[in-house]
């Protein structure tokens, strides 16, 4: 049965698919530092009317009998005030009773888990947006607390794709009993000869440039492997909500992001940017202790090791373009993402 949420959208589409001069529409949500929603809006041409916010707790399913708030279309931000930090909430926004747009915060917040978020809303070229509440990319979240669990568990995931090496696994096993998991370790380089020159001070910055450089590298020429089987999950319904995760959430993570953002089509530019949002929810204060008895060379390099560069994952692609064509050549010759694997992807995940 068609749920209220993709009846509206689907009688919205139909509405404005008439209209030669439906407008560009951005939205953005985030949260304040006592837990309020923050959402904003920009439409251009700019024009006059009233924007409706309507909330849920499920991003597939909104009453639109009545708002929580209406708005000029001219003041371009809202405030909903919540005490509720458990449950995430989710806002559609129409314009004049058209253009629905569904927005939430990005990040997720979990106690233990570095940048831990949901890759809805993001735009293809074809202006179709990714479902809020399918996918979910993090850092390791092991050890977590029980707020933690019961944050999990509030998203329902059912699937986790863990792409850490397997020392971390090992060092760490995965705690969830009602989760599907499937592990497919991706080594990070020679992560123990690594380790050792930081702990002996005997690395530089230029040397984390090259690790990281190398690393990504090693992500397109020999871990295809496990980068297919993850892509290959994502193809069947059964296994959402998917969290992908490695040990900071940017690197096998990234990667695998990038990946699968380029199979729905989504732009270059937008990829490169969910990639270098890691910066903004890796906590250098989560390493301080670690590293505070190093040298300022060796900090130095650690930090350029913790980064999301957008020059690491750009050289990524241009080694992808240069062995193999193209990223549709890469991403169906070599990663198993045929025509009907995207397309069934598309299906999926797009509205």
């Amino acid at each position: 049965m068609m749920t209220r949420f993709l009846l509206f959208i689907t009688l919205c589409l139909a509405w404005t698919a008439c209209s030669s001069e439906k407008p560009e529409i951005q939205t953005a949500c985030s949260r304040d530092e006592i837990g309020n929603y923050i959402v904003k809006w920009e439409v251009s041409p700019l024009m006059d009317g009233v924007v409706n916010m309507y909330v849920s707790d499920n991003p597939e399913d909104f009453d639109f009998s009545s708002p929580v708030g209406s708005y000029k279309i001219a003041d371009g931000v809202a405030t909903y005030i919540t005490d509720d930090n458990f449950n995430r909430k989710f806002f559609c926004l129409t314009f004049n009773g058209k253009y629905p747009q569904i927005v939430s915060a990005r990040f997720v917040s979990i106690a233990e888990a570095q940048n831990f978020r949901d890759m809805g809303g993001y735009q293809t070229a074809d202006n179709r947006t990714i479902r809020w509440g399918k996918i979910y990319r993090s850092g390791t979240i092991f050890p977590f607390t029980e707020w933690d669990s019961s944050r999990l568990e509030n998203i329902h995931l059912r699937t986790l794709i863990d792409l850490r090496p397997q020392e971390a696994m090992l060092a760490n096993p995965v705690p969830f009993k009602n989760i599907h998991v499937v592990s497919l370790p991706v080594p990070l380089g020679n992560q123990s000869e690594l380790d050792r020159r930081i702990n002996r001070n005997h690395i530089r910055k230029g040397d984390g440039l090259l690790f990281m450089q190398d690393l990504y590298l090693q992500f397109v020429s020999e871990d295809k492997a496990q980068f297919s089987q993850a892509l290959d999950v994502f193809t069947h319904e059964e296994n959402y909500p998917i969290l992908f995760c490695c040990l900071l959430g940017k690197d096998q993570t990234g990667f695998l992001a990038a990946m699968l953002l380029s199979a729905l089509d989504v732009p270059k530019e937008t990829i490169l940017q969910d990639y270098t949002d890691s910066n903004q929810y890796i906590d250098p204060l989560h390493f301080s202790n670690r590293v505070e008895h190093l040298s300022q060379e060796t900090q130095e390099a650690v930090t350029v090791l913790v980064s999301a560069r957008e020059s690491f994952l750009d050289l990524a692609f241009q080694k992808i373009e240069k062995d193999y064509g193209s990223i549709q050549n890469y991403l169906q010759n070599e990663l198993g993402m045929t025509k009907e694997k995207q397309a069934r992807l598309r299906e999926l995940l797009l509205y």
